[in-house]
């Protein structure tokens, strides 16, 4: 069933949403990072940067197509998603991520693929309860306006 398209997040909502996402991630996530990994956190924050960088992308695209689809299939707006396709949504942001940032996290620190995807897993589990938190939080404090 094909409804009509509600409106989208403006690109510069959708940019504070990104920066904010990854400030906010870099600040949380690092430290325990660097403590778990006894990576120095200098080498933590530099490949968490990079990982940051391709996930704002990744988080762009994602999000975009998402919302488009859901909007489309559905007639709702991505701040009145229900909490299962919240947690699907998490879970498949993250899974892209994974794939993408697996190489990095192997190239940067010198762990060997397993030591590297148990790390990759970590902070994919961290990060996607992080998102869901941070973006339900982003929905309420700055919701989609029909005007927008």
């Amino acid at each position: 069933m094909t409804h009509k398209a509600p409106p989208l997040r403006r690109f510069w909502d959708r940019a504070r949403q990104i920066a904010l996402f990854e400030a906010g991630g870099l600040l949380l996530i690092t430290p325990p990072f660097a403590w778990a990994s006894g990576v120095p956190i200098a080498d933590s924050l530099g490949m968490l940067a990079l990982i940051a960088l391709i996930a704002a992308l990744w988080n762009a695209a994602y999000n975009i197509g998402f919302d488009w689809v859901e909007g489309r299939r559905t007639g709702r707006t991505a701040d009145r998603r229900p909490w299962p396709l919240r947690v699907a949504h998490a879970f498949g942001f993250e899974t892209g991520l994974l794939i993408m940032t697996l190489p990095i996290v192997m190239a940067w620190t010198g762990m060997d693929w397993l030591t590297a995807l148990i790390a990759d897993l970590a902070l994919a589990v961290a990060y996607t309860v992080y998102a869901f938190i941070f973006n339900l939080a982003y929905d309420r404090l700055f919701p989609i306006r029909a005007t927008e």
